[in-house]
């Protein structure tokens, strides 16, 4: 067969390309590792629930029962993340009492016009002792890992954001609203959870 001195030439051309090979750059011969290509984790949304206080006479959904320390027109912005079992909640508020101090927790059941209609603090394991009207006060179920707790301490402007994070998820339409109370958390022994009076209260449905 004779082989032309084109052909012959694409012949070489072949050998020399195969031979000059190289495998790809890697971190062990000293190149850049491939760009990863795997998707990204998906990043749970968050449920946001944006509400204005109002007196309980006009109010819908976000009470205030002290206008000095919740003004009406005060807002309230509660988001709610749930994600790998665990739960985040934040609250944003503003134009609240200034430099103040204020408990917050989530509650069980929705706002109204009485303060007490929100119920008592949701907790992820009940402690078995509490009643209705006897809220739980050991501090073995009374605490911020059992419960969702956001106290908070307001700016010059009466604007403030806190957030926290638990290990669970909150059970299907028990946990309904979060209240605002008129001081900082007690983690002390019969008194763990309390913060005082109701000073407003938000329905969300958690």
């Amino acid at each position: 067969m004779r082989i032309t001195p084109f052909a012959a030439g694409l012949a070489l051309t072949a050998v020399l390309a195969t031979g000059c090979s190289q495998p790809a750059p890697s971190e062990e011969n000293g190149g850049s590792a491939a760009p990863d290509s795997s998707p990204p984790q998906p990043t749970a949304s968050p449920s946001v629930t944006v509400s204005t206080f109002l007196p309980p006479d006009e109010a819908t959904g976000a009470f205030t029962y002290d206008e000095t320390a919740v003004p009406p027109g005060a807002t309230s912005d509660v988001q709610v993340r749930v994600q790998d079992g665990r739960t985040h909640v934040q609250f944003t508020g503003t134009g609240l009492a200034a430099d103040r101090d204020f408990g917050a927790h989530v509650h069980t059941r929705p706002c109204g016009e009485d303060p007490a209609d929100a119920g008592p603090h949701y907790q992820n394991e009940v402690d078995p002792a509490a009643a209705e009207g006897e809220p739980s006060t050991d501090p073995a179920y009374a605490n911020p890992e059992n419960e969702v707790w956001l106290d908070f301490t307001t700016d010059a402007d009466g604007n403030a954001r806190t957030s926290a994070m638990v290990d669970w998820e909150f059970r299907e339409g028990e946990a309904r609203s979060l209240v605002l109370h008129e001081r900082h958390t007690s983690t002390e022994e019969g008194e763990a959870g309390s913060a005082g009076d109701r000073l407003a209260c938000v329905s969300v449905d958690f």
